[in-house]
C-alpha cells in the first residue's frame, strides 16, 4: 500500500540559506530538521535515534550525510540510513517543491481509515 502523505509548507524563513546548513522548524505541530545540500533540501527527525541530540546541532559531512552532534553517528540525508555503522535509522520526510514553496509530506494517522 502505497504511503499517503498530508502536505504542510515550509516556513521559508526558517529554511537553510547557505549549502551545508541545517535548521529545526516546526512543522504541523512536530519539530523536523530541514538542510540544504547541494542545492537539494531535505527534511529529517529532530533528534538522533540513539541519544536524542538535536540534529541542527550536528554539520553535513563531506558525503552528503547529516552527522550527530553527540556521538557523530553519521546518517543519509536521502533515506535516513545509518553510514556509520551503528543500525540505527533516522525518520526522512520527502519534500516537494511546488509553485509558492517547498513543503513537506507527513504521514497520514488514523490508522485503517483513511
Amino acid at each position: 500500500m502505497a504511503q499517503k502523505y498530508t502536505w504542510h509548507k515550509l516556513d521559508e524563513g526558517y529554511l537553510p540559506l547557505a549549502d551545508n546548513a541545517i535548521r529545526a522548524q516546526e512543522v504541523n505541530g512536530k519539530m523536523i530538521s530541514v538542510a540544504l545540500h547541494q542545492g537539494q533540501l531535505y527534511a529529517f527527525a529532530h533528534k538522533c535515534p540513539h541519544a536524542g541530540g538535536i540534529m541542527a546541532d550536528g554539520f553535513i559531512d563531506a558525503a552528503g550525510n547529516v552527522v550527530c552532534p553527540i556521538h557523530r553517528y553519521k546518517f543519509s540525508m536521502k533515506n535516513g540510513h545509518n553510514c556509520s555503522g551503528e543500525g540505527y535509522y533516522l525518520k526522512t520526510y520527502p519534500i516537494e517543491q511546488r509553485e509558492d514553496g517547498p513543503y513537506i509530506g507527513m504521514e497520514k494517522s488514523g490508522g485503517w481509515l483513511w
